[in-house]
């Protein structure tokens, strides 16, 4: 709730501080949705949001499928804003230790694709079933399931909706509240699980400097990090 009502407040700020402004004459873009299957998408969505919760209670499979499409449901602006809700959906009732969270997390950014992809390896290590492959599939297709519909909904008013300053406004002020979540999901759970003591912190910024200063690939950063992790374990 807090995450979704900061970015609220912030399409609000925007819309009070009006600094969109309409566009006339913008090129019309070639959809090939109709409104009414963009209505239809956009149904299936709102049906699913709020009835998967109701089916929860069915079975562990019917469990992971809601969490995972509600917090794909609620992710805007991001990849990363998705840590937090999927945290809460696997750690919190224990589906998940949060060391395999924040490994599945290191991982997941040393290869490319989206950061979605990290709901694969949560569904594969599961702690009840399903898990591994099935599991896997299961929470990968949950999580992108409810951007999809959103994208095909919303296809047939994109034309009209970005000719509008007032929407303008309330998507730059809702962008700008993304940061300060983004900023928020890096504290936590990233921070707070990963830097215990002042070695880790400086093992930290050592790896941001390589990647950040010394332009080094993020799989290398990772392999680097991984194993300045075990010396200092050995070493503590």
């Amino acid at each position: 709730f807090g995450m979704v009502g900061a970015i609220l407040a912030g399409a609000a700020a925007g819309l009070a501080l009006g600094r969109g402004a309409a566009q006339p004459g913008l090129a019309a873009l070639p959809l090939p949705v109709t409104r009414r299957q963009g209505a239809a998408a956009l149904a299936v969505f709102g049906v699913l949001l709020l009835g998967l919760p109701l089916l929860a209670g069915l079975g562990q499979g019917m469990a992971v499928i809601d969490s995972f499409y509600r917090a794909g449901s609620l992710v805007f602006g991001g990849g990363h804003v998705v840590l937090p809700l999927l945290q809460a959906e696997v750690v919190a009732p224990g589906w998940v230790t949060p060391d395999q969270f924040l490994a599945g997390y290191g991982a997941a950014q040393a290869v490319p694709g989206p950061l979605f992809t990290f709901a694969a390896y949560l569904g594969a290590v599961l702690g009840p079933a399903p898990s591994g492959v099935a599991g896997a599939v299961l929470a990968l297709s949950a999580l992108f399931l409810p951007g999809f519909l959103l994208l095909v909904g919303v296809l047939p008013f994109w034309d009209r909706f970005r000719a509008m300053g007032r929407a303008q406004s309330a998507m730059q002020g809702a962008n700008a509240a993304v940061v300060g979540v983004l900023g928020a999901a890096l504290y936590d759970p990233v921070f707070t699980s990963a830097i215990g003591d002042m070695r880790d912190l400086a093992l930290a910024l050592a790896c941001f400097v390589a990647l950040t200063a010394w332009k080094a690939r993020p799989w290398v950063v990772v392999i680097l990090a991984a194993a300045g992790g075990v010396v200092l374990s050995l070493a503590g």
